[in-house]
């Protein structure tokens, strides 16, 4: 990282960003060019996860390659200034690499989809064994990631 009094090293403080994040942006490589999407996530352990639909280009592309960079961001406000040149995002992000898996076990589909419901609900669902079959699950095993604050 260029800016290295930006950088978050702590594995706790970067946990806290990815727990206080509404999104994940996902990027893979298609054909040589890149594809990002935002996606609604959950993380554990080191782990994140996502469910999608059983087909689309996302699920094309991860099934050709399962390299993929993720990005989590939480803007905590603006600052000013009397030029442009002097404003500024105040924000703490997340950049990182991992493979992607696509889950094939029943027991470790339902695990992730209780670990994404539990990123955005105060309270437990119960799945049904129908949901837990038509949805697609994504694991990402996570390699490395960094964090970044400014402001």
């Amino acid at each position: 990282m260029r800016r290295k009094e930006k950088e978050i090293m702590d594995k706790a403080e970067i946990e806290s960003i990815i727990k206080n994040a509404q999104v994940c942006r996902l990027a893979m490589v298609d054909d040589g060019a890149p594809y990002v999407v935002p996606l609604c996530f959950g993380y554990q352990d080191g782990v994140l996860y996502f469910h999608s639909a059983e087909e689309g280009k996302k699920i094309d592309i991860l099934k050709h390659s399962n390299s993929v960079c993720f990005e989590f961001d939480v803007v905590t406000g603006m600052s000013t200034g009397k030029t442009a040149c002097d404003w500024g995002m105040n924000y703490r992000s997340v950049i990182g690499f991992g493979k992607a898996i696509i889950l094939e076990n029943p027991e470790e589909k339902r695990s992730a989809l209780e670990i994404i419901t539990a990123q955005y609900a105060d309270k437990a669902y119960k799945l049904t064994d129908g949901a837990v079959k038509e949805t697609l699950v994504i694991k990402v095993d996570i390699e490395r990631m960094t964090g970044k604050q400014s402001g």
